[in-house]
């Protein structure tokens, strides 16, 4: 198991769309992403790389090829199982935060343990609000929060499952550079010191360098960077 890839995807194709209309996505992705690393996703806007993010994430199924997700083959599973792996062991953040309105911050990152009946669910969350600095933010509302707390909400939410692989889709896209920064930095943080697999998609090639691993997605297609620019991001 130690050796195992945290995430496996071999031969890996996608359409989506009806008809005429239907556009090949993904075309035959091969990729490896080791346990406990971090990974940058690059690549133009519709180069495929947030619908690659969301396959891994097993919100998105692939019409062909293999795909293993911490040692669990996603193609087989029901969506209801697929519901159930993904609570426990992938936490996702977006780009638009995705809280629900009517929810305080506590209530909303309780959300996931509630619904694997966890009884400890508000505790934990509490605990996860407190590590990301808003132990004063508890009893809000989403739209009582500025956007930079709305994200560490969506940080505190993707953490409460203890995770092994952390997924974010341009989670700074919504966020100034310096709440954007804040938000990087915790993400990173809680990567190194839970020994997370953590996989971004971004836009900002310099927040991509601060990975393992930078991966350029083009026409739904994998380009590995020339190993001068791994050796220079290592």
């Amino acid at each position: 198991m130690a050796n195992q890839p945290a995430i496996d995807l071999k031969n890996v194709h996608l359409s989506l769309g009806h008809g005429a209309g239907r556009v090949h996505i993904l075309k035959g992705i091969d990729l490896k992403i080791e346990s406990g690393s971090s990974v940058g996703l690059v690549g133009p806007s519709g180069s495929g790389k947030s619908t690659l993010l969301m396959v891994m994430a097993g919100l998105e199924r692939a019409d062909k090829g293999d795909v293993t997700v911490a040692g669990h083959a996603l193609q087989p599973l029901s969506e209801d199982a697929l519901a159930q792996f993904r609570g426990r062991n992938i936490g996702i953040i977006f780009q638009s935060f995705h809280l629900i309105p009517n929810m305080t911050a506590l209530e909303n990152v309780a959300v996931p343990l509630e619904l694997a009946g966890d009884s400890a669910a508000f505790a934990k969350a509490k605990r996860e609000l407190e590590a990301v600095g808003l132990a004063h933010r508890l009893n809000h509302y989403p739209s009582q929060m500025s956007g930079g707390e709305q994200q560490r909400v969506a940080v505190a939410r993707a953490l409460v499952v203890q995770p092994e692989i952390l997924i974010a889709d341009e989670p700074t896209g919504n966020l100034d550079e310096t709440t954007g920064k804040q938000i990087i930095d915790l993400m990173f943080s809680a990567q190194r010191d839970r020994g997370m697999t953590l996989v971004l998609v971004t836009h900002d090639l310099n927040l991509s360098e601060q990975c393992d691993r930078v991966i350029r997605v083009r026409s739904g297609e994998i380009e590995e960077p020339s190993k001068a620019l791994q050796d220079q991001l290592a």
